[in-house]
């Protein structure tokens, strides 16, 4: 009778194993905020206001397409399936997470070199991420794909440009140049 129970037990826990190895703890896209403000070169851009539930749509609900493999659906890249096929939801699905916004600063490329374990060394920094993954899809679907169609450029970023109120004047040579 005991070892019934046993063998009960263990399909059980085969069951609960093979559903969530088949993406039924998946994170939903109905779980995502609508919007998402991206920041990270707010002293150079004003934010972007990121529709999320706008291009939840455009992708048809795919978490993937964006999010590879971090919100427990089978990545779609082959590349990437050969070690997350059966990846669980990750505690994190946000590109900032995984992608450095100091990507060339010392600091990470230290960690990097020290960490024996990681595999992804050559990750893209957070900027390298989103264009990479926004341009392509925006490009595709004749989405703007222009730098102040989507990043308004505050004084700061302007004055670093020499652009808008500190552009050259037409005829003149920017300092420095011969």
């Amino acid at each position: 009778m005991k070892r019934k129970h046993y063998l009960i037990a263990g399909l059980a826990g085969l069951v609960v194993l093979a559903g969530a190895q088949a993406g039924v703890t998946a994170m939903d896209a109905a779980d995502a905020p609508a919007d998402i403000e991206i920041n990270s070169l707010a002293q150079l851009y004003e934010p972007v206001q990121f529709d999320h539930a706008m291009h939840v749509d455009a992708t048809s609900g795919s978490c993937v397409t964006c999010h590879h493999h971090t919100t427990g659906a089978p990545a779609e890249d082959p590349n990437c399936a050969r070690c997350h096929r059966t990846a669980a939801e990750s505690d994190v699905v946000g590109c900032k997470d995984c992608h450095s916004a100091k990507r060339f600063e010392a600091d990470y490329l230290k960690g990097v070199a020290e960490n024996k374990a990681l595999y992804h060394t050559e990750k893209v920094g957070l900027k390298g991420a989103y264009h990479l993954r926004c341009m392509g899809c925006h490009r595709e679907m004749g989405a703007p794909v222009g730098c102040q169609d989507c990043h308004s450029r505050t004084d700061a970023g302007d004055k670093m440009f020499r652009a808008g109120k500190y552009a050259p004047a037409p005829g003149t040579k920017p300092a420095g140049s011969h």
